[in-house]
């Protein structure tokens, strides 16, 4: 009977499943903590509220329900940053860390999850990489704990301001978003040393664990010929044109109305901040609900675009987009094949571009809807502004970001559950879920005549 129920498991769990399952656990395990009576302030949770409290911090969205300051006790915060750290990071390579230290082997299932989730190739040696992805993930934190407790020692006494520290620096390298302030960093929108330290957390954090190895080999390598992989060429470039091209046009279309009363260098600082959250943090500086309708526009392309692969982000992700935009330039060029940086990409990889960016597409139409048809009060049909409300919020959920323009509190029950799962799968991604719900077929090999099929 046990050989048995063995091979079933053996046969079934596939990768993409074990990596879905990992978070599935992790987030029922949060849940539960954070339902019992001591981990609320006030009232205890109920418990779609602690379920999407779990979700949102698992999958390191930073949308929230409830005032994570104010309603948590401490070892409620604690919970959820517990949860962030590991969501962050991925349950599975915690897991074979630890088996490592202990001297357990590990499976080739679970080395070929943490490969396909941290390098782009898997000729890199599995042992290095897992070993740097925690080593990295430990100094820059402790860096960015160091940076923010010594500033928030200025208003807070030592213990606090290293536990503030603490939960804003790993919050932020996470690109979680959860803040211990009711109004998440608007205290501190004028502060330079709070912005740019955020900030930097939140795009090392966002680059991918791949990047930062490459880099520093690189940069420590003596070969001459030693070169970046075009991964991280394509990641590197792609952030940084995001970054400055969304602080641009944030700031054009801000600068007469939420900004016009700041001093340029506040305007600089809440521009960048934003720019730079919105691709998955979701720490705000500004209040969202009051920005522009360009601006929101502007917000939901750069939360849909997301962090980079390999990194503790969601999205579509900076190299899909790069992928999509060289391609569109390669076909409008004439050519059949997609090359970048005297390199061509495979037609395999650009196919699941294509079909990353398009189920994505799809499953924010899909959570939408059934968002706004969930709706409970009549009158909210005839309020338009709720359709935009909650397509950002679908989207934040998707890119795992957590920006809201304050509906998020006033969802009801259903509609909490669905976010929840937007949140799951833009954590997971939306190909990777669907790939662990299937059932495994037999590849058929046949192939019948080619007829043309008129498109564009």
């Amino acid at each position: 009977m046990l050989i048995t129920l063995k091979k079933f498991f053996i046969r079934h769990l596939t990768p993409q499943r074990i990596f879905v399952l990992s978070f599935l656990a992790i987030i029922i395990i949060g849940t539960f903590l954070l339902w019992l009576p001591f981990s609320s302030s006030r009232k205890p949770l109920t418990f779609i509220d602690a379920l999407f409290t779990s979700t949102s911090a698992v999958c390191v969205t930073g949308l929230t329900v409830i005032d994570i300051g104010l309603d948590l006790s401490y070892f409620g915060q604690i919970v959820t940053l517990i949860l962030f750290q590991i969501g962050g990071i991925g349950i599975i390579t915690f897991s074979v860390f630890f088996f490592h230290l202990m001297g357990i082997s590990v499976s080739f299932k679970e080395r070929e999850i943490i490969q396909s989730s941290l390098t782009p190739s898997p000729r890199h040696d599995f042992q290095v990489i897992l070993k740097y992805v925690l080593l990295s993930t430990f100094i820059i934190e402790f860096f960015g704990c160091l940076v923010l407790s010594l500033r928030f020692l200025k208003d807070f006494s030592i213990g606090k301001a290293v536990y503030y520290g603490i939960y804003h620096a790993v919050s932020a390298f996470n690109n979680c978003g959860y803040a211990l302030f009711s109004n998440s960093l608007m205290d501190y929108r004028d502060d330079m040393v709070i912005n740019i330290a955020v900030m930097t957390l939140i795009i090392l954090g966002g680059i991918g664990f791949f990047v930062h190895f490459d880099m520093l080999s690189y940069l420590t390598s003596r070969k001459k010929k030693k070169r970046l992989t075009l991964h991280t060429k394509i990641v590197l470039i792609t952030t940084i044109i995001l970054i400055f091209s969304g602080a641009l046009f944030f700031y054009l279309f801000e600068r007469h109305y939420n900004i016009k009363d700041l001093t340029l260098t506040s305007q600089l600082l809440v521009s960048f901040f934003q720019s730079v959250t919105a691709r998955t943090a979701g720490f705000n500086t500004i209040e969202i609900g009051k920005l522009t309708n360009d601006t929101i526009l502007l917000l939901m392309m750069l939360m849909f675009i997301g962090a980079s692969p390999g990194s503790t982000g969601g999205g579509v992700k900076t190299t899909s987009l790069a992928l999509l935009v060289v391609m569109i330039w390669n076909r409008l060029k004439g050519g059949d094949e997609v090359n970048v940086m005297n390199r061509t990409v495979p037609k395999e990889l650009i196919s699941k571009t294509v079909s990353i960016i398009f189920a994505s597409a799809i499953s924010i139409v899909i959570i939408t809807s059934l968002v706004l048809f969930t709706c409970t009060k009549s009158a909210h049909f005839f309020n338009r502004s709720l359709f935009i409300e909650y397509l950002f919020d679908t989207i934040s959920a998707f890119g795992t970001v957590g920006l809201s323009m304050g509906i998020t509190p006033q969802l009801n029950s259903i509609q909490k559950f669905i976010i929840s799962i937007m949140m799951f799968a833009g954590r997971v991604g939306p190909l990777t879920l669907a790939f662990s719900l299937t059932v495994k077929t037999k590849k058929v090999l046949i192939k019948y005549a080619e007829e043309d099929i008129m498109v564009g």
